[in-house]
C-alpha cells in the first residue's frame, strides 16, 4: 500500500517529465450540467493522456536505484494510451520499450508509439492476448513487464493528479473520473482522501464493459458479456486490477455507466462548445454529469476529468455522426409517396417549413420491398433535436405517408 509520502515523492519525482494539466472553467457546460464545472484536460498532457504519469513514476524510481536494479528494457500491452505513455517514459529514460496492442488498436496510437522509438507488436484480437504475449515475451527477453494499472508505482503516478486539483481548486467538492483498470481512479481517489476527505469521488464506466458496476456497494464485480465492445477502448478493460479495486472499495463513492451514444454526444459538444478533442473512454466524466447521472447541486464546485484525447481520425468521423443521431440532430428516415408527378416536391416542403436542412436524398423505384405504383424517397435529415424531429414524423403521419427511422446501429 501506499500513502501521501509516495504520492508526493512520486510528483517531484515526474516534475518536469509531465504536465501540469489545464483545470478550465467551463460556463456553458455549468449551465448544461446544473452545477460549478471544471474539466481537467489531461487531453493536453505530452503523449494525449494521464498514462504518462504512472509509467514516468515507474521508470523514473527504478532508474534511480542501483544499476543492478535498473531495466534493461521495458514492455506493456495496451490498447493505446499506457502503450504511450510507457513509450515515451522509456525514451526520456534511454531504455529500449515494446508495446504489445490488439489487432484493431487506434492507428493513431500505434503510428505515435512508433515515433517514439517504441516496438510494435499486435499478436491477436484482444487486450487479454496481448497481455498474454507481453508478459511472455518480457520473461523471455528479461524486460520489465509494466502493468497498465495494477502496480503501486503506476498508481502513485497517476494519483499526482489528484495532487495537482487541490493545488489548482481547494475548495473542490467532486471529482467525476473515468474508469478501465482503475489505476488513475484508486490513485486521485487515494490523494484526494488522504488530503481533503470530504470531496466525493465518482468513477465512470461504459455501460459495455462496466465489471465495476455495484462494486462499491456488494464488493463484487459483474460479469461481462462476451464480445462485448465500446467506443471507449481506453477503458475497455474485463479484469479490474486487486490493488486498485481495494482503494476504490475504500475511497470512491459511487460508479455510474453511461451508453457509447450519451459518449459521443459528450466528444461532439466538447468538439463544438470548446474546441476540444477528447477519446471516449476521456469523455464518460462529462457524458454522465450531461446526462444527470450524478445528483450535484447548482453551487458545487464539481471537476470532470478529460483522461485522454488520442482519438483516431477514422473513428472520429463515425463518433459525430453516432453523437449527432442520439442527441437528435440528425436522421435518417424512408418514406412511402405514390410514384406521382409532384409527390417529391411536396414531401420536400414539409421539410423546409419545419426548418429542417436536408444533407441527401436518394429516390428508389421498383425494388422488392416498395409495392408497384408508390416510390421510396431516403432522407438524411439535419434538426434541431429529437422534439423536432417528432414535428416532422406527426406532419407525415397527418399527410397520410408511411415513415420509418432509419438509425445508426444501437441509437434510437
Amino acid at each position: 500500500m501506499i500513502g501521501l509520502a509516495e504520492i508526493e515523492a512520486a510528483q517531484r519525482r515526474i516534475k518536469g517529465l509531465v504536465r501540469h494539466t489545464s483545470l478550465s472553467h467551463s460556463e456553458i457546460f455549468s449551465r448544461e450540467c446544473q452545477t460549478q464545472l471544471y474539466l481537467k484536460l489531461e487531453n493536453l498532457q505530452l503523449t494525449g493522456s494521464f498514462k504518462i504519469r504512472g509509467a514516468s513514476n515507474k521508470l523514473a524510481r527504478l532508474m534511480a536505484g542501483p544499476l543492478e536494479q535498473r531495466p534493461k528494457g521495458v514492455i506493456a500491452a495496451s490498447a493505446g494510451n499506457h502503450a504511450q505513455g510507457v513509450a515515451w517514459a522509456a525514451a526520456a529514460n534511454g531504455v529500449p520499450a515494446t508495446v504489445v496492442m490488439p489487432l484493431g488498436a487506434s492507428l493513431t496510437k500505434i503510428r505515435a508509439c512508433r515515433e517514439m522509438g517504441a516496438e510494435v507488436i499486435q499478436p491477436g484480437p484482444t487486450l487479454e492476448d496481448a497481455a498474454a504475449f507481453a508478459k511472455q515475451m518480457a520473461t523471455e527477453r528479461g524486460y520489465l513487464f509494466m502493468h497498465p494499472y495494477d502496480d503501486w508505482d503506476v498508481i502513485a503516478g497517476q494519483a499526482t493528479l489528484g495532487l495537482e486539483l487541490l493545488e489548482d481548486l481547494p475548495e473542490l467538492e467532486t471529482v467525476v473520473i473515468p474508469l478501465g483498470g482503475g489505476g488513475l481512479l484508486a490513485g486521485t481517489a487515494l490523494a484526494l482522501k488522504l488530503k481533503k476527505p470530504s470531496v466525493r469521488i465518482i468513477g465512470v464506466q461504459t455501460e459495455a464493459v462496466s465489471p465495476y458496476a455495484g462494486f462499491i456497494q456488494s464488493g463484487q464485480f459483474q460479469p461481462l458479456k462476451i464480445g462485448a465492445s465500446t467506443i471507449a477502448d481506453g477503458i475497455r478493460v474485463k479484469v479490474p486490477g486487486e490493488k486498485n479495486a481495494a482503494l476504490i472499495r475504500q475511497y470512491v463513492d459511487d460508479v455510474v455507466t453511461v451508453d457509447d451514444g450519451q459518449i459521443s454526444q459528450a466528444i461532439v459538444e466538447l468538439m463544438e462548445r470548446t474546441h476540444t478533442i477528447s477519446e471516449g473512454a476521456g469523455a464518460v466524466g462529462l457524458a454522465a454529469l450531461l446526462q444527470h447521472k450524478i445528483s450535484v447541486r447548482p453551487d458545487e464546485k464539481v471537476v470532470a476529468v478529460l483522461s485522454g484525447g488520442n482519438i483516431d481520425i477514422t473513428l472520429m468521423g463515425r463518433i459525430i455522426d453516432f453523437g449527432l443521431v442520439s442527441s437528435g440532430r440528425y436522421m435518417v428516415l424512408a418514406i412511402i409517396i405514390p410514384d406521382l408527378p409532384g409527390q417529391l416536391i411536396r414531401l420536400l416542403n414539409i421539410v423546409a417549413e419545419l426548418g429542417m436542412n436536408i444533407v441527401q436524398i436518394e429516390h428508389r423505384r421498383g425494388e422488392m420491398n416498395v409495392p408497384v405504383g408508390l416510390s421510396e424517397v431516403v432522407l438524411q435529415v439535419e434538426t434541431k433535436d429529437l422534439t423536432h424531429q417528432q414535428e416532422l414524423f406527426r406532419r407525415f403521419e397527418g399527410e397520410g405517408l408511411s415513415t420509418r427511422n432509419i438509425n445508426l446501429p444501437g441509437v434510437g
